[in-house]
């Protein structure tokens, strides 16, 4: 089962490069219609794309990529990282996104087990890491997390707490989804208040409210502390290493994201051992 959702794990990873690459070009087309619309402008005639239409293209010579050459990750190796027509180079950022979605959807399997009862649960958790995914490159890429994944991933998280999918029961996920988005929305608001600047987006909020729904309220607050000092750490590490502005800012999603994924895979034990530390006797 583990080697099967690493297989699996590599095909859903190049459909993830689509959805990164496609989805912020959707959504920037879907604003400049409703602004055309509201400014009483015909919108032009635009031919058809979503995360089906049209074919995957060479970014260079937009000659369309056969299936062969479309393998994850081997067809990258074999080309050599380059398009098979016009010798381009392909940036190792796509057979990257296939290679972690296959290693992580395998750690997710190793984790949750292959019996028959567990595969409800190893479902739910391979969804939320493939999320995850996708949200995490298209933060960095555009600072957006759409509405069109973190609403559907709220969505899911409930519905599973439901089915019993998940550890979280229909209670705490309801309350993890509430606790998630006001907590991030009050930080919003008492840093803008107080400095005058917006600290993070809308997104943020509603990507942990998803979280909260899926993993319960009592993991929101060791995904909140985990993504918060990485985030701490890499944002000192960039401007002391790479001389990066101290005003421009940093994806806050891509942080949340590893934190929510580090607490599915092991979060009350994380929290049991910190617990541990201060128990009588130690």
């Amino acid at each position: 089962m583990i080697a099967a959702c690493f297989v699996l794990g590599l095909l859903i990873g190049s459909f993830l490069n689509v959805v990164v690459h496609r989805t912020p070009v959707i959504l920037d087309r879907q604003w400049r219609r409703q602004c055309d619309e509201l400014a009483g402008r015909e919108t032009p005639e635009a031919p058809r794309f979503n995360l089906v239409v049209p074919r995957s293209a060479c970014p260079a010579c937009k000659a369309p990529i056969k299936a062969w050459h479309n393998v994850p990750v081997l067809s990258w190796l074999a080309l050599r990282g380059r398009c098979a027509s016009c010798k381009a180079k392909i940036s190792v950022r796509y057979p990257f996104v296939e290679l972690l979605t296959g290693v992580l959807s395998a750690a997710v399997a190793w984790r949750f087990g292959a019996g028959p009862t567990a595969l409800p649960a190893l479902g739910a958790a391979l969804a939320l890491t493939w999320f995850l995914i996708a949200l995490t490159f298209i933060d960095l890429d555009t600072q957006l997390l759409p509405d069109a994944l973190t609403l559907p991933l709220l969505w899911l998280g409930l519905a599973a707490s439901v089915l019993g999918y998940t550890a979280a029961g229909p209670r705490e996920a309801i309350i993890g989804a509430l606790a998630g988005y006001l907590s991030l929305w009050s930080v919003y608001h008492l840093f803008r208040v107080a400095t005058g600047k917006e600290g993070m987006g809308y997104g943020d909020f509603k990507l942990l409210a998803a979280l909260g729904a899926w993993l319960g309220w009592q993991m929101l607050l060791p995904i909140i502390l985990l993504s918060a000092a990485v985030g701490a750490v890499t944002g000192i590490a960039l401007i002391v290493l790479r001389g990066r502005d101290r005003n421009v800012p940093i994806p806050f999603g891509p942080f949340l994201a590893a934190a929510g994924w580090i607490a599915l895979m092991w979060g009350p034990e994380l929290v049991n051992g910190y617990l541990g530390m201060f128990a009588p006797g130690r």
